[in-house]
């Protein structure tokens, strides 16, 4: 409470010195960042300043300046956000965490539709290719009013490419980099008569990864299809389907590891803990939308989808030779609608109602000392869920100068009942350049299918796993305050926010005495902190962007401690540096720094952690330069410097049972260059 009464001192300050703001402010009908239109914050287009939560815009410039070579590493170089994954190999999931929370307290959505996966709660953002990217809205605090389930931390809202009037789009790139790795992409758009028109994306990269068993392969591909008539109807019906295959290397054995054989056959080595793990996904989604605004004060959408997806694992235990393989497949179909009425001047009602249904898969099968299926240990699961949302939200502006908003959800879940959620914001506007925005929301995270239903999973002597039907859902609040600043003709952008939130009856998969996981109602979260950044430029051809975020975060352990939550770091820091000439020359530097946090506390009780990760730097840069208006050369480096630095931390266990901590390092330097064509 202390950080946020200093942090709410510091935005007071903040205003203080913004409030000479007028001498440098817009002339009237200039359009400044604050202008910006985004929609995933109220699910109504509203301007930056109108929204009571801090957000992040990007758009395809930005996304075709930058380094990253992900959708993740893209919004890990943004304010508030942390990116983690596996080891950073070519098949790890990529998770994307906001204000200090998990990754499945963030709904990222891909048209409106989550893409994160029913069965673990998580999104893998790795899977969304950038080339289809048009524009992407990060909103952050409670969401869950609009959202539902695990919209926590935040939203991430992807809007996919469509075609543009009058203009046909063809692009396509092909690259080759560092640990033999190749990429190629194709896209292209056009209205093919009157109003009707189509995007077409697809891709495919391959990789050798940089330790032992991390290789990938991945091939993705996208349609949308649209009829725009503009405000009476616009039509689109997207859809998309993407495989993925992967290696699963895990931890990094402690030094002196040597190659480890079973019958010839080798389970681990030096470099990773496993050379026989893999899996694979197929994933695809259909969406169809409607959307109409018939009068300046009618709005209406309507939303219909469909979710496939399918992971497969496959498991060799090098204690015994032994091992399994594993299918869980998730089937979502969700339908939603909203209106949106606007009685009077200044006043918005939303309306909306959402159903989702959803079909839960799990198969398995046990694998012998060859590798071979054994004969008679093939099991099913499955089990149907499905939830109905039902919300308002009102949103009123008697003058320039403030805004209030405030909604309710009701949702009803199948199994472990309802809750009801509400949010409150307030906007006030003093000058044209200058924001305040306070937001309140409860969230909740409803718990995931393997949570409740994975089957009964013996891994001998006494260990393994199974599902809690008895699972209440995670709940508890977010609060925001933010100001926002813009100098110079929109040249300066400034913003500060502090946050507070909590997560009571954290889902656990915690183990008995005999390492037996079941998952459990356990823990409580929280956390306080602040953020600042700052976009300045274009001066010269040069835009800086900088930013901090300082996370408090802690975990209370049932009957145990409290401390630290693991793996959040106290401080990030960010910044980038973009620079471009006339002749065609395009050139963008980003830092990234994580600041020190604990890894592992050997017991509940504990408040001081056996392992800590170091904090560390990182640095990308991107060098592109135009040839002839239509040819592009661009050359990628990542991690230059080759800082090494561990994502996570797990217990390694060699053939004679010894037991090492050892962790999942991060990707060393890589480099990567590629041709593209753009007509």
């Amino acid at each position: 409470m202390k950080k946020l009464l200093s942090c709410a001192t510091v935005l007071l300050v903040f205003m203080f010195f913004a409030l000479p703001a007028p001498i440098f402010a817009q002339e009237e009908g200039d359009v400044v960042t604050m202008e910006e239109v985004v929609v995933t914050a109220t699910k109504t287009k509203e301007k930056r300043k109108d929204i009571p939560n801090a957000v992040i815009i990007m758009d395809e410039i930005d996304i075709q300046e930058s380094p990253a070579n992900s959708l993740g590493e893209l919004l890990a170089n943004e304010l508030g956000i942390d990116w983690r994954t596996y080891g950073n190999y070519g098949g790890a999931a990529q998770e994307i965490h906001i204000r200090g929370m998990g990754g499945d307290a963030t709904q990222v959505f891909v048209n409106g539709v989550s893409v994160n996966s029913p069965s673990l709660g998580i999104a893998d953002v790795a899977k969304i290719p950038l080339n289809s990217i048009e524009r992407i809205e990060v909103v952050k605090g409670s969401g869950s009013l609009l959202y539902g389930s695990g919209a926590m931390g935040g939203t991430v809202n992807i809007i996919t490419k469509r075609p543009k009037r009058d203009k046909m789009d063809l692009k396509a790139s092909a690259g080759y980099g560092s640990q033999d790795t190749y990429q190629l992409s194709a896209e292209q758009g056009m209205f093919l008569f009157g109003d009707f028109g189509y995007y077409l994306t697809a891709g495919r990269r391959e990789t050798d990864g940089f330790r032992d068993n991390s290789d990938f392969t991945h091939n993705d591909v996208s349609l949308k299809l649209v009829y725009d008539k503009g405000d009476i109807l616009d039509i689109s019906l997207y859809g998309d389907y993407l495989d993925r295959e992967y290696g699963r290397p895990g931890v990094e054995p402690p030094p002196g590891t040597q190659d480890y054989y079973i019958g010839g056959v080798k389970f681990y080595s030096s470099d990773a803990a496993s050379v026989l793990d893999n899996g694979s996904d197929d994933d695809a989604h259909v969406v169809l939308q409607l959307k109409s605004n018939p009068s300046e004060w009618l709005s209406l959408n309507f939303r219909g989808d469909y979710t496939y997806m399918e992971n497969y694992n496959h498991n060799r235990y090098h204690s015994s030779g032994t091992g399994g393989k594993t299918w869980t497949t998730n089937e979502v179909t969700g339908i939603e609608g909203n209106i949106e009425i606007k009685p009077f001047e200044g006043a918005n009602f939303l309306l909306g109602a959402e159903y989702k249904d959803y079909d839960w898969k799990n198969e398995n099968v046990d694998l012998d000392t060859n590798g071979a299926e054994v004969a008679g240990t093939r099991s099913k699961t499955k089990a149907d869920l499905h939830t109905k949302g039902v919300f308002a939200e009102i949103q009123y502006r008697p003058c320039k100068y403030f805004k209030a908003l405030a909604g309710i959800r009701h949702e009803d879940h199948s199994t472990f009942g309802y809750e009801d959620l509400p949010r409150f914001g307030l906007i006030i506007n003093p000058l044209k350049s200058t924001v305040l925005k306070f937001s309140r929301g409860k969230h909740f995270k409803a718990p995931t299918p393997n949570d409740l239903f994975w089957p009964y999973e013996d891994w001998g002597w006494g260990m393994g796993t199974e599902g809690n039907p008895n699972l209440k859902p995670e709940t508890g609040w977010h609060t925001d305050a933010t100001a926002e600043q813009t100098f110079f003709d929109e040249k300066v952008f400034i913003t500060l926010s502090c946050f507070k939130w909590n997560i009571d009856d954290k889902i656990s998969w915690v183990p008995d005495s005999n390492f037996f996981y079941r998952p459990q109602n356990l823990d409580t979260y929280e956390a306080d902190g602040w953020e600042l950044g700052t976009k300045i430029g274009p001066f010269y051809n040069l835009i800086l962007a900088l930013s901090y975020t300082n996370t408090d975060a802690e975990e209370t352990k049932k009957g145990g401690a409290r401390r630290q939550a693991r793996y959040i770091p106290d401080d990030q820091f960010k910044g980038s540096l973009t620079y471009w000439t006339e002749l065609g020359l395009n050139a963008t530097a980003t830092v990234r720094y994580l600041g020190k946090r604990p890894g592992i506390y050997d017991n509940d009780t504990d408040i001081n952690p056996s392992r800590t990760l170091a904090s560390y730097w990182t640095t990308d840069i991107k060098i592109g330069q135009r040839l002839y208006n239509h040819w592009i050369l661009t050359l990628t480096g990542n991690n230059l410097f080759d800082k090494g630095y561990e994502t996570y931390v797990q217990t390694f266990y060699d053939y004679t049972s010894t037991a090492t901590l050892c962790p999942y390092p991060g990707a060393g330097r890589s480099v990567f260059f590629s041709v593209g064509y753009e007509f």
